[in-house]
């Protein structure tokens, strides 16, 4: 059998298939004993209608860009070990990347002009054009994204934007008829229907924090940051995925519940960035614990079936505050029950650092209950801010092209001015060549925003800065990015 991969949501070449989501269920059913059997259609006629005016087309470009990568010399190898040098030789080489453009969907969430979308959808994105469904077009910027939850908050200016109300995604039930709205293969306004075929579904890592709504309504490529809508016509999941042997719908696809999106939004609309709080345990199911241990010829017990068994408990965090430890079982957290572990990162993704929570566990099949402090991954509870580059204080620009060529360098960063902030209080200087930040090559401005962004989600939250001047002595600063 062929293996099945994840595919994840962009755009292709356009493939017209055919696709009856409703198309058998009025054919006569039998009833089973204690089930009652379907009466007529559900009708999604309202609900489609309502949908398709706040589902957006958003056409990404993506400008062309010198970038420097790492390349294997193909002689190295031969000639390194047939003079006794060794092998393993790389060269640095500059590439340009072609422009290009791609599209996906977004949802409208306010009259104001606030629209979800995925993070994949516009992170590489120079420009954004947003287009709606009465062909309406409006330059899109991006507020904040989120690379572990896919998500992304993009703005419109104007008034009076046609918008989905939010509904509450943990009232949906397994079988419960949803609408997928967007844009597949640059079809607007396309709207199928299927049921709701699983929640809080795990797919093995492909976001750090998962835990998705599974349908059977057919998503394509361009569906990304479309809506995931129910027979009321409430948002109720932003689409994100298919799992696929294709790269097109063959079943199932997966959404991110507005449980999550809700949290993510507000954070980006007040912070810019999402504020989030972590448990700090790690481990698995129960029942896929159990299961592995039953591979080693192994008998447990450990009083439940469901719940995320404790393998270890990360130190000065949340759950070591709580005093759990290796072994135990988390069946509750804030009051929801937990029965996996993506119920418990959807949990805890809805918390903030310096929210009060309560953990209830089993150890040794006997309950118990206990308050913690929810902790950012600095492993406290201050407010994390999206860092401005005018704190930094510097201006930087790419090194041209003569100044690579005499000072022998594949890239880097000039520094063209400073200015007090925290590039100055580091004691970096003008005329400085930045030439790696936290191990990472420097050769556009995009690398340094990248690499300050992967700071400022670190525990350490500091840039290690190495350079040279350009007499060719080598410079090093370390820049903190907390305010002392």
């Amino acid at each position: 059998m062929k293996e099945t991969t994840k595919k994840v949501l962009g755009t292709a070449a356009l493939c017209i298939g055919c696709f009856c989501a409703m198309g058998c269920i009025e054919a006569p059913v039998k009833a089973q004993p204690s089930v009652a059997a379907p009466t007529g259609l559900v009708d999604l006629t309202q609900a489609a209608e309502a949908s398709v005016n706040a589902v957006v087309y958003i056409k990404v470009t993506t400008n062309s860009k010198t970038k420097t990568v790492q390349m294997r010399d193909p002689f190295s190898d031969f000639f390194g070990d047939f003079f006794g040098f060794g092998g393993g030789g790389t060269q640095q080489r500059q590439i340009q990347t072609p422009k290009r453009e791609g599209a996906g969907s977004g949802v409208i969430i306010s009259s104001d002009g606030y629209i979800v979308t995925n993070n994949h959808v516009v992170s590489e994105a120079d420009e954004l054009m947003v287009k709606l469904n009465d062909n309406r077009e409006f330059k899109g910027r991006i507020i904040g994204t989120d690379e572990q939850t896919d998500l992304a908050l993009v703005k419109i200016e104007g008034k009076d934007f046609p918008t989905l109300p939010i509904g509450n995604s943990d009232d949906l039930k397994v079988g419960e008829w949803v609408l997928a709205v967007g844009n597949p293969f640059n079809l607007t306004s396309t709207v199928t229907a299927g049921i709701v075929s699983a929640k809080a579904r795990s797919m093995g890592g492909m976001n750090s924090i998962e835990s998705f709504i599974q349908t059977d309504a057919a998503i394509n490529r361009g569906n990304s940051g479309g809506a995931l809508v129910n027979a009321r016509g409430e948002l109720v999941g932003i689409n994100a995925m298919i799992y696929s042997q294709t790269g097109s719908y063959t079943g199932y696809g997966f959404a991110i519940p507005t449980s999550i999106m809700t949290k993510v939004v507000a954070d980006l609309k007040e912070f810019g960035v999402v504020q989030r709080a972590q448990m700090g345990v790690m481990g698995n199911d129960v029942s896929v614990y159990i299961d592995n241990e039953k591979e080693k010829g192994n008998e447990v017990d450990l009083g439940t079936m469901n719940g995320v068994y404790v393998a270890e408990v990360v130190e000065k965090s949340t759950a070591d505050e709580a005093g759990l430890r290796e072994g135990d079982v988390i069946v509750n957290f804030n009051g929801r029950d937990v029965t996996k572990m993506a119920e418990l990162q959807e949990a805890v993704s809805r918390t903030r650092p310096g929210d009060k929570v309560k953990i209830t566990y089993l150890r040794d099949k006997k309950k118990n209950t206990v308050s913690a402090v929810m902790r950012n991954s600095q492993g406290n509870t201050k407010v994390l801010e999206k860092m401005d580059m005018d704190q930094f204080g510097a201006a930087l620009k790419p090194l041209d092209d003569n100044t690579k060529r005499q000072l022998n360098l594949p890239g880097g960063l000039e520094v063209i001015a400073v200015k007090k902030g925290k590039m100055a209080d580091a004691g970096v200087e003008k005329g400085w060549i930045i030439l790696q930040v936290n191990d990472k090559p420097m050769n556009t401005v995009e690398d340094f925003e990248e690499a300050v962004k992967e700071a400022n989600r670190s525990s350490d939250r500091i840039l290690w800065i190495r350079a040279i001047t350009q007499s060719g002595r080598l410079k090093s600063a370390v820049v903190e990015l907390d305010d002392k």
